[in-house]
């Protein structure tokens, strides 16, 4: 389809005869609403009513009146400045928090730890090293931290190493937070596996992946500021 696509694009720039005005209007829009960017060129595609915009060396494609943006594979709302697509996935891939498996994770209470999150890692995850001060920094909370070794044998030996430490918070927070490997030998039952396929069951296909006390479910390394306001809102 992609292909069909860049094709149909391809014919629509150079066949003569094919070039309407409207590319002209939709030109002069993008260019209104994204002064600091320079529109190199506008083209009508084959899906009527969509338009191939080239500015600032990209590629875009939006309506008639820039009201929308699809800005490499995601719908953008040009006068909200939302990204359209991420807020269908926070609804499409929600899950009720009381639907998942708490009984396999373990918890991390902060304050009071009258707020909820659970937090899928992979102990050799950099993005989950880089939100883990974060999220060591909020506020009467309580974190359920799920062991999600996706990336090879060592983060499955470590999530089993954290798991079957006398102390998991401790042991996670030394790995996570100050670089120190776990010395504790993972020779105990896990709830690894039962994790990994309830994972797979859900769509976890990275980490960290987030899912707050309202079914929302976030996925990277978001900037502490957005986490707090993500937490504050799921109340």
């Amino acid at each position: 389809m992609l292909t069909k696509l860049r094709i149909g694009l391809f014919i629509t720039l150079l066949v003569p005869g094919v070039v309407a005005a409207s590319e002209a209007t939709v030109k002069q829009a993008m260019q209104k609403k994204y002064p600091g960017v320079p529109v190199e060129s506008a083209a009508k595609t084959p899906i009527p009513g969509i338009y191939e915009v080239f500015a600032g060396g990209e590629v875009f494609y939006a309506d008639e009146g820039v009201n929308y943006l699809i800005v490499r594979g995601r719908l953008i709302d040009v006068a909200r400045k939302a990204d359209l697509t991420e807020e269908r996935l926070r609804v499409l891939t929600a899950v009720k928090f009381d639907q998942l498996p708490l009984d396999l994770a373990f918890r991390k209470v902060q304050g009071n730890g009258k707020r909820k999150l659970a937090y899928f890692s992979d102990p050799n995850c950099p993005y989950c090293k880089k939100i883990e001060p974060s999220l060591a920094k909020l506020e009467n909370v309580t974190i359920y931290v799920f062991l999600y070794p996706v990336l090879g044998q060592d983060s499955y030996e470590k999530s089993k190493a954290v798991w079957c430490s006398k102390d998991r918070v401790k042991t996670w927070d030394e790995m996570m937070l100050d670089g120190n490997p776990p010395k504790t030998a993972g020779t105990c039952d896990t709830p690894i596996e039962k994790i990994l396929a309830f994972g797979r069951q859900q769509g976890i296909n990275g980490t960290p992946t987030l899912f707050f006390s309202n079914g929302q479910r976030v996925t990277g390394a978001i900037p502490a500021d957005r986490l707090k306001k993500l937490l504050d809102d799921a109340r």
